[in-house]
């Protein structure tokens, strides 16, 4: 699932009349950075949510018939808004990805494939070393133990992609929240873990980050 349903505020003028994940970056859609590593790591079923400005996601998705759209009325939030998806997603547990970034090197969908384990996890979450994050502020999101079991605090920055099991969604009682509320209850049971990306990774969540975006990619191509 792609989350392409917020209204993009700290993006300014650029998204005044156009959603966030078509703005473009290095002349391509952000959504459509999303959906290649999408298509590259191969997936039976694709879920975007919209709210804001849908028709022009729909408009520009227009070619691609089987990605299947959830339309929130209201802003939902991550987590509101994967449980509106579940029934376009089914019951297997879903790969998720914001739609406001790039990443370098391996595909990040198919790096938390290879590590997923359900025997063990209920969510797996791509993560970032700061240094290798570009147009990021922030002191980080989480700590990793040598197992991978996540615990809170400053350190490393999630990337906005994961694998997740939905099941407790269904016992969440409120209609709006965010991812975050799932993964504290994962917390508790140490069943939250990560896995540190091995590339580099640009977040588009203002317009200074459009250029850092671009610079990275092209210093990508270039090696």
């Amino acid at each position: 699932m792609l989350f392409a349903a917020g209204r993009g505020t700290r993006m300014g003028a650029l998204t005044r009349t156009r959603p966030k994940p078509l703005v473009k970056v290095a002349g391509r859609a952000l959504l459509d950075h999303a959906l290649a590593q999408v298509d590259a790591a191969g997936a039976d079923r694709i879920v975007v949510n919209t709210h804001y400005l849908a028709d022009q996601i729909r408009d520009h998705l227009r070619d691609r018939p089987a990605i299947r759209l959830s339309h929130e009325e209201t802003l939902l939030e991550t987590g509101g808004g994967l449980r509106a998806a579940l029934p376009l997603l089914g019951a297997d547990p879903v790969v998720t990805l914001n739609t406001d970034a790039v990443w370098t090197c391996a595909n990040p969908i198919a790096q938390l494939r290879a590590a997923w384990d359900p025997t063990r996890m209920e969510a797996l979450l791509l993560l970032i070393d700061p240094t290798r994050a570009h147009g990021h502020a922030g002191t980080g999101d989480f700590l990793i133990d040598p197992q991978g079991r996540l615990t809170r605090g400053p350190g490393l920055i999630y990337s906005g992609v994961q694998i997740t099991r939905t099941e407790g969604l269904h016992q969440i009682d409120e209609s709006v929240f965010s991812m975050n509320v799932l993964w504290n209850r994962m917390l508790r049971e140490g069943r939250l873990f990560g896995l540190i990306h091995d590339g580099s990774w640009g977040d588009v969540g203002h317009p200074e980050g459009i250029a850092t975006a671009e610079a990275l990619l092209r210093e990508a191509r270039d090696v």
